[in-house]
């Protein structure tokens, strides 16, 4: 939302070129997750014990959850934008010097996302290591 009085602000430049920067970083992570998943289907090819049956299928979930969460930060990433567009749209003099609410909440989702999805790459790797 415009707002000349927010604690933390950003002009809308700043705010659409960290738009890109996500939206570039989690298409990256969605071919990523098709690099992992194919690697998943060499390991099933290779082992048959219950065990590696197990990890199979929970990293399956694990990424499933990711590309979900790649999804929904998209959408809101998007929604984001075109919030942003149609004010600049409307507003053509006024947006290059108004001050917009910090996306702060996206930031902070975008960054757990990071974590939980490099843990899970991590996880992966291990797992990989052991049985191929």
């Amino acid at each position: 939302m415009a707002n000349n009085h927010a604690k933390n602000f950003a002009y809308i430049t700043d705010l659409h070129y960290e738009h890109r920067l996500w939206l570039n970083e989690l298409k990256f992570y969605k071919e990523e997750l098709a690099i992992l998943e194919a690697r998943l289907g060499e390991i099933v090819s290779k082992n048959t014990n219950n065990e590696v049956e197990a990890g199979v299928e929970s990293f399956q979930n694990r990424f499933d959850l990711q590309r979900n969460h790649i999804s929904e930060l998209k959408h809101r990433i998007k929604k984001h934008e075109s919030f942003l567009a149609e004010y600049a749209q409307d507003h053509p003099i006024a947006v290059d010097h108004v001050h917009f609410t910090d996306h702060t909440d996206i930031r902070e989702n975008f960054e757990r996302f990071r974590e939980l999805y490099q843990e899970v790459k991590h996880d992966f790797n291990r797992f990989a290591v052991k049985w191929m």
